[in-house]
């Protein structure tokens, strides 16, 4: 896991034809917008969450978000014990973004 500042996360990613963007927020935090082309996976669904990273292609690289950097943290850890080698997080979060987002 790596923790990348925005700029260094956007500029990366634009660089990265193997990346997927992973928002692990809550429905009620996607609502007021979502990365373009992010997947969504809520962090607090527990053990379903799980299900669905593990279902995930552990060969792509994941650029993780959440609101503050927190959950999206926690979240690449977690991927990272379940055998993903590249997972981003991005620090500081939707909080400190200033790119575009999109409704859901």
């Amino acid at each position: 896991m790596e923790d990348l500042t925005q700029e260094e996360w956007v500029e990366q990613l634009a660089n990265d034809n193997n990346a997927v963007v992973l928002d692990v927020r809550t429905d009620a935090e996607v609502a007021e917008g979502i990365i373009e082309n992010a997947i969504h996976i809520d962090i607090y669904k527990g053990q379903e969450f799980v299900d669905e990273i593990e279902a995930l292609d552990k060969s792509k690289n994941y650029y993780v978000y959440c609101r503050s950097g927190n959950r999206s943290g926690k979240a690449c850890q977690i991927m990272e014990q379940l055998g993903f080698e590249n997972a981003y997080n991005l620090e500081g979060g939707m909080l400190e973004w200033t790119g575009d987002v999109v409704e859901k």
